[in-house]
């Protein structure tokens, strides 16, 4: 069976952790802390050694661990990677929201949080767990409740977010102990990146608690993520000749887009290509191949369409349901695609996709080599 010790030298110790929380989150009970973080940007560390069970789940849920990939893909209808890069897509939209304040706070159409806030309206969830930007580039979880809730946390900061941590704070789980603790929630929304939405997929496999909680997985694009530390953070307003209190928002089309704060500079937009910006990516980024999260129920993204519209893509029956009901509610409104305007969506996220695949194989590629160099000089 294998365990944590497992998980550190076969991930944490190949700088390939992703930081999504899950190991964390969902095999240590509130009662054990065994694992947990050191620091916010190093991956969990064993807090009580001496408690660890042994039980093999948190090496089963990481992501970069790659258990149950042939299993979550026949249940979403995705045969590989290699053969199909956006993974299984239903439908695909350019929608943006009615509400203004959803439109005029959030991201791209702001339409994930339109989406939550018709869920919370139509009692399918009495809870969201989403992404709150406390500065440029800096995310921290958060547990929204209602519209105000998701206000305040509306925006896109590209950096670590440990979603499935707040999980635990409502539930937990230890194979020794399946001990069910009252939870604040019955039915539940988590917003997270493929990493994040690939553990609660393995942890629904396992039927590990608190996953039967979880109703709907909204999953975003994701091509990369970033890291900043203080000199970090220097470098990038000296290179790209900005201050990062200046920031107003960010957005990712093809580029990345950051629209700073008024009469703060002559031109309030600076696009950034994603080429420039490989110094402050965070090194795992490069050992993922998912784009587009193919597990969520639907995906988003401002990747396709114009400004203000959000690209939605919707992945198994319970998504498209979601999308057709908001719709027809009038939380979110959908621009006409006809065949040319599918097409070239498809086609700009495709190169995305394929971009990241490739990204992943040069990464391993290059990561066996140099064990093979170190190998042959001992």
């Amino acid at each position: 069976m294998k365990s944590f010790e497992d998980l550190i030298e076969e991930v944490h110790n190949k700088g390939i952790c992703q930081q999504c929380g899950g190991c964390v989150s969902f095999c240590n009970s509130m009662d054990y802390d065994v694992i947990g973080y050191k620091d916010q940007n190093s991956p969990p560390v064993f807090i009580n050694k001496e408690n660890c069970l042994k039980c093999g789940i948190c090496y089963h849920l990481c992501p970069q661990t790659h258990v149950f990939d042939d299993e979550l893909n026949r249940t979403f209808n995705l045969l590989d990677f290699s053969s199909m890069p956006l993974g299984n897509t239903c439908d695909l939209y350019s929608c943006q929201a009615v509400d203004y304040d959803f439109l005029r706070h959030g991201t791209d159409g702001g339409v994930v949080n339109s989406l939550l806030n018709y869920l919370f309206e139509k009692k399918l969830i009495d809870g969201a767990i989403v992404a709150k930007t406390n500065a440029p580039f800096s995310r921290e979880p958060f547990f929204a409740r209602n519209k105000e809730d998701l206000l305040s946390a509306s925006g896109l900061g590209l950096g670590l977010s440990k979603q499935l941590e707040e999980v635990q704070r409502f539930h937990s789980y230890t194979s020794a102990l399946p001990k069910i603790k009252t939870t604040k929630f019955k039915k539940l929304a988590v917003v997270g990146t493929p990493c994040q939405i690939y553990t609660i997929r393995s942890m629904q496999n396992l039927g590990i608690i608190p996953s039967q909680n979880i109703e709907y997985c909204l999953g975003l694009f994701c091509f990369e993520n970033f890291e900043f530390d203080q000199r970090k953070v220097k470098q990038f307003e000296r290179e790209f000749n900005l201050k990062f209190e200046d920031i107003e928002k960010i957005k990712i089309k093809e580029d990345l887009i950051i629209q700073l704060k008024e009469d703060k500079r002559k031109e309030s937009l600076i696009n950034i290509p994603f080429e420039d910006l490989k110094n402050y990516m965070r090194p795992a980024c490069n050992a993922c191949s998912d784009f587009s999260n193919v597990y969520a129920d639907v995906s988003f993204g401002g990747l396709g369409s114009a400004d203000n519209y959000t690209t939605v893509i919707t992945r198994t029956k319970k998504g498209r349901q979601l999308i057709t009901e908001a719709l027809r509610n009038g939380n979110i409104q959908s621009l006409e695609i006809d065949s040319a305007t599918g097409k070239r969506m498809k086609d700009i996220l495709l190169r995305y996709a394929i971009a990241k695949m490739e990204r992943k194989g040069y990464f391993v590629k290059s990561k066996l080599r140099s064990f093979k160099k170190v190998k042959s000089t001992v």
